[in-house]
């Protein structure tokens, strides 16, 4: 918005072309919305600046300055919510709830919003001060400046530390409610952004105040036990905690941005029991290859995608189908995320020298029958892990390529020897996550036959069949998805294959050949049954799988 605004301004006649190039100028060496810039430079008055963005992005502007809302209205949004997210209910007309913002970008806690009030939700703009002065009249003082006030001075006491205490404990508790994988704080344009991802997507949860940033990335820091003075390089640390007697394991990663360190936190639920294959998503008909490989003696079986598609968990419901009392299992993990009965399980660390492949050389004289091995990322953990494989082991990795074909040939992009790849592999399972449609609010509809074919359907062959697409309710948050399922790709090699994999042969060429001889079940194969299925949607499977798969 900061050019429209600009422009906006100059044609108006709030200011000129050279205060619009020295405010811009301003701008680049700081990092302040421009609205902001021109306020402090005294230019034009906040309310002056409001208005003009309040045209431009076509929302109606409120004058907070005077008057006071009624009782009834401000008991729509809980005060906690309203501090928190910056808002002020300020009318009701019938089932239609309007709230007064001091940035269009919020916009996005409507959604949120109404789902709290059972209303829908109108925004309307104001200064940011009145906002900030109105919120304080009705709701009293605002928790953000309580936590300023607490950390201001130099003496401040444990008690006076305990606001930014509370607001992190409650991030840690909304995360965890909501189902969130992961946090994001990250810092810019005059606020702090907290969002939380959920079922694989970013959403936003809140708004702060910068001055909060300083105080919330210390105090991550201090439960991750991470350095608190360094603030130029990256760092990571690890938190345990019990929220609502759960226990919960949180990576952070932290990154200094030009705005300030930003945070990622990954939240992994110790208490929760693990999922099993059949849960995962796995048709009938694939369960029971997948079962029937997976006790094959021995040979190196991987598991491949993108980073979150869920190859651990798919690997961990492959152990525990084999956990057995005569099955000696041992594993190599970075970090070990679940900690399964029965099974031997050791955590990679770097800083003592002990990598995937030390490792792995160490648990072979342990006389295992099954290993698992993190991810295979260099040669010599490769190479051991095919070692093992020939000489009686069956070996479960992940590697990060993009299809299952793609893992032999990232094989030997590392540096393993054609003839050893196509001996040792048995079988190649690659894997994306896609959303779960909400079963309390999908709806069925008739599918364009167009839709049909970008799955990789025969429209002539559905013409009964009704797809489903998300509506959004209170149980699915609006998203109309709730939960996740994963979409299999399957390669078994056969003699052919290794042949063609021994001779160095096209990557093209080995996939035509498994999909010609029914080796290999494509992603789009899986995304289309589960399709005709009601479990997603093809919004869905398209956005994980792309148009031309």
């Amino acid at each position: 918005m900061t050019k429209d605004l600009g422009a906006h301004l100059v044609a108006s006649g709030a200011i000129s072309d050279a205060q619009l190039r020295e405010a811009v100028a301003y701008q680049r060496n700081g990092d302040l919305p421009l609205a902001q810039v021109l306020v402090k430079l005294g230019m034009v008055d906040e309310v002056g600046v409001t208005r003009a963005a309040a045209g431009i992005e076509r929302l109606p502007f409120v004058n907070l300055a005077k008057g006071r809302v009624p009782q009834s209205v401000l008991e729509r949004v809980p005060a906690d919510v309203a501090i928190e997210q910056g808002v002020l209910p300020i009318k009701l007309n019938g089932d239609r709830l309007v709230v007064a913002i001091d940035d269009p970008f919020k916009r996005i806690v409507a959604d949120q919003l109404s789902f709290v009030t059972g209303c829908e939700i109108a925004c309307a703009l104001a200064a940011p001060s009145a906002l900030r002065g109105a919120i304080a009249r009705h709701y009293g003082e605002s928790t953000e400046e309580g936590i300023a006030a607490g950390l201001a001075g130099e003496e401040a006491d444990e008690e006076d530390d305990a606001p930014i205490i509370r607001l992190v404990t409650r991030i840690f508790k909304e995360a965890v409610g909501v189902r969130a994988s992961d946090i994001h704080i990250e810092p810019g344009h005059g606020r702090v952004r907290v969002r939380y991802r959920i079922d694989g997507m970013l959403r936003d949860a809140a708004e702060h105040p910068e001055h909060l940033h300083s105080p919330l990335i210390s105090r991550f820091k201090i439960m991750a036990r991470m350095d608190i003075a360094e603030k130029r390089k990256p760092q990571d640390g690890r938190i345990g905690m019990k929220i609502d007697g759960r226990d919960i394991d949180v990576r952070v990663s932290l990154l200094p941005t030009n705005h300030g360190e930003s945070v990622v936190m990954r939240l992994l639920d110790r208490s929760a029991s693990l999922i099993g294959m059949r849960e995962l998503g796995f048709e009938e008909e694939d369960y029971a290859w997948f079962r029937r490989i997976i006790r094959r003696p021995h040979g190196v079986c991987l598991v491949t995608g993108p980073t979150g598609s869920g190859k651990t968990t798919t690997l961990y419901a492959a152990l525990s189908e084999l956990n057995r009392p005569d099955t000696k299992i041992i594993t190599a993990e970075d970090p070990v995320e679940y900690h399964i009965e029965g099974i031997n399980q050791v955590q990679v660390s770097h800083r003592i020298g002990l990598t995937f492949a030390r490792i792995l050389r160490a648990m072979l004289r342990c006389a295992p029958n099954v290993i698992l091995v993190g991810e295979i990322r260099d040669l010599e953990t490769a190479e051991i892990a095919i070692q093992a494989a020939l000489t009686g082991h069956l070996v479960f990795s992940t590697v990060h390529t993009n299809d299952a074909p793609s893992a032999l040939t990232r094989m030997q992009d590392l540096g393993v020897k054609p003839f050893l790849v196509s001996a040792a592999v048995q079988f190649i399972l690659a894997q994306r996550l896609v959303r779960r449609l909400c079963g309390e609010c999908r709806e069925s509809y008739d599918p364009h036959p167009s839709e049909a074919t970008s799955i990789g359907l025969d429209p002539a062959h559905i013409e009964d069949r009704r797809f489903h697409r998300p509506r959004g309710c209170r149980a699915c948050d609006g998203t109309g998805y709730h939960g996740r399922l994963a979409l299999f790709e399957l390669l078994e090699m056969d003699a052919t294959l290794r042949e063609m994999t021994f001779r160095g042969e096209s990557l093209g060429d080995i996939r035509e050949t498994a999909l010609a001889t029914g080796r290999l079940q494509p992603l789009s194969l899986d995304g289309s049954r589960k399709v005709l299925a009601g479990q997603t949607s093809v919004t869905e499977v398209l956005r994980v799988i792309g148009e031309n798969t």
